[in-house]
């Protein structure tokens, strides 16, 4: 099993800091797709992915017990 962390916006859209899900053998790419349609996130493609605190690419493939994070970009002045 995998925990999904949420930032920002993502953690308000999902109404949850956290999920827990199956994600291994999947690609960031693939659990990206995964959690978007499960929870209706309209910008989960933009957003930063880390996996155990080190940002990860889209091809990564997670293991079982990886923490995902994903960080939506951020604005400000």
């Amino acid at each position: 099993m995998n925990k999904i962390l949420f930032f920002a916006h993502l953690r308000d859209e999902v109404g949850e800091e956290s999920v827990t899900i199956d994600a291994s053998g999947k690609t960031v790419a693939e659990v990206k797709a995964l959690v978007a349609e499960q929870y209706k996130l309209q910008k989960l493609d933009s957003a930063m992915t880390a996996i155990n605190e080190e940002f990860a690419p889209n091809d990564e493939v997670i293991k079982d017990g990886d923490v995902i994070a994903f960080i939506p970009p951020v604005s400000g002045g």
